[in-house]
């Protein structure tokens, strides 16, 4: 697949089957998000693959959250609503988190290293599609936490920026239209 029909045919795959796809392909899905342009080489990404039991332990923190926004009595009604929480991550086999180490040079704008990692994030996205695979990018509020921080060990500066979910594709995607790119672009003489 050449680079223009891959961007163009990329889409979110949200569902994905069970099967866990080889440590080579997710490394090569890894390596290419590791290319990514960045200002200073800083390189200021990482990434921490879940799979297993590691995804459930992710699913517990994320219930965690969800039951802190309750009061005790909403989280014995909604109780159901909770353990759907907790198996969010189990929508894929492989979910990779994807986190952002800036650089403590002052030369260095912490915008420009997210950006970075979100440019890695995409070469990610499009190498997984041209090998085949699913996946969808997700954030959110419980992203953004102390408690996501602290249960990735991430360091005081880093950033939790948002999850691969990662598989084999179970679902066609919708073809999603994009609005002109005359209504996007401005020429400036």
């Amino acid at each position: 697949m050449d680079l223009k029909q891959a961007i163009r045919t990329r889409r979110s795959i949200g569902k994905v089957g069970t099967g866990v796809p080889d440590r080579q392909l997710i490394e090569k899905v890894l390596e290419a998000a590791r290319w990514a342009p960045n200002h200073h080489m800083t390189q200021p990404w990482k990434f921490i693959v879940l799979t297993g039991d590691a995804r459930k332990r992710l699913g517990s923190v994320l219930k965690e959250l969800k039951a802190e926004e309750m009061t005790p009595e909403e989280r014995k009604l909604r109780a159901e609503q909770l353990e759907q929480t907790a198996r969010k991550p189990l929508r894929a086999p492989v979910v990779i988190a994807v986190a952002v180490t800036p650089s403590d040079d002052p030369r260095v704008e912490e915008v420009e290293e997210i950006c970075a990692v979100a440019a890695g994030v995409q070469n990610a996205l499009l190498t997984a599609h041209v090998l085949g695979l699913g996946a969808i990018w997700r954030t959110g509020k419980p992203t953004y936490t102390e408690k996501m921080k602290s249960f990735f060990k991430l360091g005081e500066r880093d950033q939790m920026l948002g999850f691969i979910y990662l598989g084999y594709p179970s679902m066609l995607p919708k073809e999603r239209p994009r609005e002109p790119l005359k209504e996007k672009v401005e020429w400036w003489n």
